[in-house]
């Protein structure tokens, strides 16, 4: 099974259009077009069900205390974890993409409405939903796609992998409000084929300047 994602190349920088954030020089960032991108698959394997699509940042820091604060950067020997932006999953099997702009388009403050998505797809919840926590302008739940949002001084740059599984399965076994790291353990077991491709993305003017 192969992947293409609309105007990413494997391994190099996302495209602000499909980011959540852009950097601004007045106030670091800035809201963007936050607009998913495309996914187009082929070749899927035998017996497929479904099909689920994960997106996750795989360098988030796992400490806060000098994430985008003025003066400092985030040292880039601080351990690291994952952050999920997007889980679609019971993709029909006839499925083979996801179109531009079809599961967000722009930021929705207090996030998307979920987790019933188009045609019949469910939509997890992304974990801008536990990092807008106690914002009173931003805080909700948040459900579907919303891009790249990273440290505006991180020392690394960020690393997204969109990745789309086939499954055994015409229904993912996930319930209720579900979270994009419920959605990987639950189709453990059932996955006959994935396929990635890696973006890149900084809103660090030192590592935008190299």
């Amino acid at each position: 099974m192969k992947l293409t994602v609309t105007g990413l190349e494997d391994g190099r920088p996302i495209p602000s259009e499909f980011a959540f954030c852009i950097p601004d020089p007045d106030t670091h960032v800035t809201f963007a077009p936050n607009r998913n991108p495309a996914l187009n698959w082929d070749d899927p394997p035998e017996g497929t069900g479904s099909f689920v699509i994960l997106c996750w940042d795989r360098v988030v820091p796992t400490a806060g205390d000098d994430v985008n604060q003025e003066g400092r950067e985030v040292p880039p020997d601080l351990p690291r974890t994952d952050f999920f932006h997007w889980a679609l999953v019971d993709l029909n099997a006839a499925a083979r993409g996801v179109g531009v702009g079809e599961f967000s388009n722009g930021v929705t403050p207090r996030g998307k409405d979920g987790p019933d998505g188009p045609g019949g797809t469910r939509q997890g919840l992304n974990d801008y939903t536990g990092w807008f926590t106690g914002d009173p302008d931003m805080e909700g739940l948040y459900f579907g796609y919303d891009g790249p949002c990273p440290p505006w001084n991180d020392s690394l740059i960020h690393e997204y992998l969109f990745t789309v599984y086939a499954l055994d399965v015409a229904r993912c076994d996930v319930d209720g409000d579900f979270t994009g790291a419920q959605v990987r353990d639950a189709i453990a077991g059932h996955v006959l084929a994935e396929a990635s491709v890696m973006g890149t993305y900084t809103l660090n003017p030192r590592l935008l300047a190299e």
